[in-house]
């Protein structure tokens, strides 16, 4: 019998058989078919319809309202599209000015801490200033400001031109990748995104998988972080997003999802 078992379409959406057993069963993706045998079959409709309950799964819709907007027959298929396309925009934002949050309290905790300001300019260079203001207006209060501030207040000139030097052997990895076709959701590309979330843990704050996929979307979004990666490689920004969510699937599907791990 032709379509796709329930384990292939598990392995295709990334989700679990469990998962699509549950959608079965209240009638929000029932497969197709069946084999003789009773087992599931699902065809290409199945998997869009599939594409559709994820997508609205990831931006936080409950499965009686993905049901409701799915089997609205007053909404063609190119509405979905455009409403799909409306709420994208808005999570990109949001990610954007979440993940900007974390990344400039992580500049700005380089900041006023046992360094005089020549020593700022000459480990950090022109611009932290920006940050410096930015950061702590919009998210002096916040965790991560705190708990960057706090382990940054430990730091010395000399830990921070090593954290620095850390930053830019990442960076040398990430241009080397690019121009040597490595793939990023291969074991050496996944391998460069820990170190880097490691990075982050060891020296800043303690950086999750899901606050990683935010640095790494905010990477693509805002032109200042994007042209960082740039700089050094053309498609730097897009090779480390990629690599950086290949490693965070892996490791929230071994369930390492706590910080350091």
């Amino acid at each position: 019998m032709s379509g796709y078992s329930v384990g292939q379409v598990a392995g295709f959406a990334r989700t679990t058989v469990r998962t699509l057993h549950h959608y079965d069963e209240i009638g929000l993706l029932c497969p197709s078919g069946r084999t003789p045998s009773g087992y599931r079959r699902y065809d290409d409709a199945d998997l869009d319809r599939l594409q559709q309950i994820l997508f609205y799964r990831e931006l936080g819709f409950s499965l009686d309202d993905i049901a409701s907007v799915l089997d609205d027959r007053g909404v063609s298929p190119s509405e979905h599209l455009r409403r799909q396309h409306r709420l994208l925009s808005a999570r990109i934002a949001r990610l954007q000015e979440m993940a900007a949050a974390v990344e400039e309290a992580l500049e700005a905790s380089t900041m006023g801490i046992r360094l005089t300001p020549e020593e700022k300019f000459e480990v950090f260079g022109e611009g932290y200033q920006e940050y410096e203001a930015e950061a702590e207006q919009r998210w002096g209060g916040s965790a991560a400001w705190k708990e960057s501030q706090r382990r940054a207040a430990a730091l010395s000139k000399e830990d921070w031109l090593r954290i620095k030097a850390e930053g830019d052997a990442i960076m040398r990895r990430i241009s080397e990748a690019v121009r040597s076709g490595t793939a990023p959701d291969s074991e050496p590309g996944m391998a460069v995104a820990e170190d880097h979330r490691q990075h982050i843990c060891r020296n800043f704050y303690d950086c999750s998988y899901a606050m990683q996929r935010g640095l790494a979307e905010m990477y693509l979004a805002d032109p200042r972080f994007a042209e960082t990666y740039e700089r050094e490689v053309r498609g730097g920004s897009v090779w480390f997003h990629d690599a950086v969510l290949a490693n965070a699937d892996r490791g929230e599907r071994a369930g390492l999802s706590r910080p350091g791990e």
